[in-house]
């Protein structure tokens, strides 16, 4: 059975809204100062929507992004209470 070009069109904005929804989860990670927990938390909230809107895609969800996730979260994170390991590099001729 072939798809009918609304049914394409429809998963590409779903889609759309996919990437736009990881991409902001990613950058909140990388730059809020987040703890593991509300990173995990996020992340959580993050895949309960993208089942909702694509319900057939645990495996490709598990395959794409959940070790994306894991890995800013381990990159990024901060744990409770610990203390910051991210470096900040300056960009270059910028001023102290």
């Amino acid at each position: 059975m072939t798809a009918s070009p609304e049914e394409l069109a429809d998963e590409a904005r779903r889609m759309r809204k996919v990437r736009h929804i990881v991409d902001i989860a990613t950058n909140l990670i990388m730059q809020s100062n987040m703890t593991r927990q509300d990173a995990e938390f996020l992340v959580g909230g993050v895949r309960q929507w993208i089942l909702t809107v694509f319900p057939d895609g645990e495996q490709a969800y598990e395959i794409i992004y959940a070790p994306r996730f894991r890995r800013l979260i381990d990159e990024f994170a901060l744990a409770s209470g610990g203390p910051d390991r991210r470096v900040v590099i300056p960009f270059p001729g910028g001023r102290s």
